[in-house]
């Protein structure tokens, strides 16, 4: 049997919670308004499945560039290259320095 390729495979480890870290998310999470040009750490919750970015971007620094309905589009370098990326702001919070 050959191995699964989906799009969350091999995320046991990375988007488990601690117990508790479980439940529902705080309202204050989800209502944060961010402006363009500033900066999030994109952190998955892998509690809540819309407006999910890909394993790769957990962890990584990204720079808000719009709002685009409830989710926003965020840029990322990754290598030599800057990525867009949309998602919503359960997945990331406010970066400072």
């Amino acid at each position: 049997m050959r191995k699964s390729k989906g799009y969350r495979s091999r995320t046991r480890r990375l988007l488990s919670k601690k117990p508790r870290e479980r439940g529902k998310i705080s309202i204050s999470r989800i209502l944060h308004n961010y402006l363009p040009g500033e900066k999030v750490c994109i952190k998955i919750d892998s509690g809540i499945h819309k407006g999910m970015p890909h394993r790769r971007y957990h962890g990584k620094i990204g720079v808000v560039k719009e709002k685009r309905g409830r989710s926003y589009v965020l840029e990322v370098g990754e290598g030599n290259e800057t990525k867009i990326l949309i998602a919503r702001p359960e997945h990331f919070k406010s970066h400072e320095g």
